[in-house]
């Protein structure tokens, strides 16, 4: 089962990748012509440009990824972390990426085995990977993940999966508070923006998933590692 799991988690971690670069440009082309609407302007038609389409290419080449140079893990070792038609560099972050992934879904596949908590555990690890390397590139936490890891944490503990539904909701409530009135201080005090919203939505959601107890040991490693 951990050894299933694994391998699926590896494709996963290679999807992740796909959503990490491309989520935020999909959204700044919304917001963009939102933007454009709004002030009376033509809306440009452009190319599709979503998790699926258009084909993941080279950046420095546009040579089409081919199915078995998209193998996670191999073809980049295959390959010598090389495109196959340039012989541009491939950035190592994909492959460590995708065994970051299948690292930890592993260790939940063996900490929980075939059960509920490991579907649901696997579900929030994923999309803390792809927030966490989000806001590395972008410094941006978007809603589109955020707000949905939110309910999810909260209707998981309906049954109490990880922690009670009391627990969970007091656990988004106070995630979300703790860095609200952090900001608000912070401004006050300097007139500048300390953080973006989408941190509260993140602790809010962390809260939801692991109850409010874990919610001092999550802020205090934020800022070690901050």
């Amino acid at each position: 089962f951990v050894t299933v799991v694994v391998v699926f988690s590896l494709a996963v971690g290679s999807f992740l990748n796909v959503v990490i670069h491309r989520l935020p440009k999909m959204l700044e082309r919304q917001w963009r012509d939102e933007l454009a609407e709004l002030n009376g302007q033509q809306v440009v038609a452009a190319p599709r440009y979503n998790l699926v389409l258009p084909r993941s290419a080279c950046p420095a080449c546009g040579h089409q990824i081919r199915a078995l140079e998209n193998i996670p893990l191999v073809s980049y070792l295959a390959l010598r972390g090389k495109c196959a038609a340039c012989k541009a560099r491939i950035s190592p972050r994909y492959p460590l990426i995708e065994a970051l992934t299948g690292a930890l879904s592993g260790f939940i596949a063996w900490r929980y085995g075939c059960t509920w908590h490991t579907l649901a555990a696997l579900v929030f690890v994923w999309a803390m990977i792809a927030l966490a390397f989000i806001d590395l590139d972008t410094f941006f936490l978007p809603d589109d993940i955020t707000l949905p890891l939110v309910w999810a944490g909260l209707i998981v503990n309906m049954g109490g999966l990880f922690v009670d539904l009391q627990s969970a909701v007091i656990g988004a409530l106070a995630g979300y508070l703790t860095l609200w009135t952090v900001f608000w201080v912070f401004k006050l005090a300097t007139g500048k923006d300390g953080m973006g919203y989408g941190d509260f939505k993140l602790l809010a959601a962390i809260g939801a998933w692991l109850g409010w107890k874990m919610l001092p040991v999550v802020i205090l490693l934020s800022s070690l590692v901050g």
